[in-house]
């Protein structure tokens, strides 16, 4: 599983943050919707980058910018990978 212990948030607030586990790749990025700033995950099959990754091969959610926002985000790409990669 992908451990939220080892991801910075103040890392995903300058970069976006990638990752595979098992098959599945990750990505959490800050993004700005409306005035807002989140944070979003993404989650597609591999072996390709998320560039190179077909639109309708990726899923997405939105989360708050925050650290209980990150830990959600963790914790759907997990539940990502059990229903969709497993």
């Amino acid at each position: 599983m992908i451990d939220s212990s080892k991801i910075s948030l103040n890392f995903i607030k300058k970069l976006e943050y990638t990752g595979g586990y098992q098959g599945m790749r990750y990505m959490l990025r800050k993004e700005s919707r409306d005035e807002d700033m989140v944070l979003t995950a993404y989650a597609w099959p591999e072996p390709f980058c998320f560039s190179k990754t077909e639109p309708e091969k990726k899923i997405q959610k939105e989360f708050p910018l925050t650290p209980e926002g990150k830990e959600e985000a963790v914790n759907w790409l997990n539940e990502t990978y059990q229903s969709q990669f497993a």
